[in-house]
């Protein structure tokens, strides 16, 4: 079976390198699959689950806050400012993070401190859907 090699990178560090037969992940303007031999893409992806599908069957989960997707036929890149494992993600540190970023839009004062909140809010609600997702697949 074609395999196609995936890397996800943060800004700290590589998350995962390895070939994969599938990939699935949140496109700017909806869910994109990558399969071995896609047509070359680079688009703006938003937050959430980035699913691989291991040449073995097996899947890897990782979460990303947003980022850049780069598709080449036999390689694809997620570059994310913010890119974490699936098994590494913890729904209380979420939980805690997406009340905080609740409060922080209650007692916003300007459209800058509005817009901050709202984007930080977006991406702990995506993270917790993403933990809730990989949880299920366990």
């Amino acid at each position: 079976m074609a395999t196609i090699h995936v890397d996800v990178v943060s800004a700290e560090e590589s998350i995962f390198s390895g070939e994969a037969r599938f990939v699935s992940l949140p496109g700017e303007m909806g869910e994109l699959g990558i399969l071995p031999r896609h047509t070359p893409l680079i688009t703006r992806i938003k937050a959430g689950s980035v699913r691989i599908e291991m040449a073995d069957g097996s899947e890897e989960f990782v979460f990303v806050a947003g980022g850049i997707l780069e598709v080449q036929p036999n390689c694809v890149t997620v570059l994310s400012d913010t890119a974490v494992r699936g098994k590494d993600l913890d729904e209380e540190k979420a939980n805690l993070a997406k009340q905080a970023a609740e409060e922080a839009l209650k007692n916003a004062k300007g459209e800058l401190d509005i817009a901050k909140a709202q984007s930080e809010l977006a991406v702990m609600a995506a993270q917790i859907a993403a933990l809730r997702k990989y949880r299920q697949k366990k």
